[in-house]
């Protein structure tokens, strides 16, 4: 059961991008179609899940035993920035126009927040390595909810006659605030 909360909390309660507001970068550049937002989301899940669980090893077996807390930022980035090179050459070999498509946001992912944070809050938590992998997970999930419900409601969008000031960022930005608001009732819900 503990599990399955820290699972839910991470999906929605405390979703990434619309309650802790990072990874915005990529959520805004990408979420203007849905192909290239669940690319996005699979590229992300797959990121932040094994670098979660390598961050999570390299610091309970490297760093703590020989007293090294302080290099874990720099740890974390390396080992984050190696997974997204694997992952970008993976990409344009195997998928080269989801490679294409993703363009600059992909080598982005070595410098998004949501993924060193996620590395980050899983030791400050103090989560042992199954409740990390949740949590990841989950926090990952919540990103590609978040990202691939966004692209669908910008496609939806697209057409609709909206004044041409308030076309592209700005009626984003207006449609990322009322779901970051529809996310925080998630916390009411549970009395958090």
């Amino acid at each position: 059961m503990k599990l399955f909360g820290i699972f839910f909390a991470a999906l929605l309660i405390n979703n990434i991008l619309l309650i802790r507001f990072l990874a915005l970068c990529s959520f805004f550049g990408v979420s203007t179609k849905i192909s290239t937002s669940v690319g996005m989301s699979l590229a992300v899940v797959f990121v932040m899940t094994i670098s979660s669980a390598a961050s999570w090893i390299l610091y309970h077996f490297i760093l703590v035993p020989f007293h090294l807390e302080f290099l874990r930022t720099a740890v974390f980035i390396l080992t984050i920035a190696s997974l997204v090179q694997l992952e970008e050459l993976y990409l344009k070999k195997m998928i080269p126009t989801l490679y294409r498509a993703m363009g600059i946001y992909l080598p982005l992912i070595t410098t998004n927040c949501a993924i060193l944070g996620v590395a980050f809050l899983a030791i400050d938590y103090q989560f042992n390595f199954i409740e990390a992998l949740v949590y990841s997970v989950g926090v990952s999930a919540g990103f590609s909810l978040a990202i691939i419900l966004f692209a669908y409601i910008r496609e939806r969008m697209a057409p609709a006659p909206i004044p041409r000031w308030f076309k592209g960022y700005p009626i984003a930005f207006i449609t990322a605030a009322f779901m970051s608001l529809a996310f925080l009732g998630f916390t009411g819900m549970f009395g958090l």
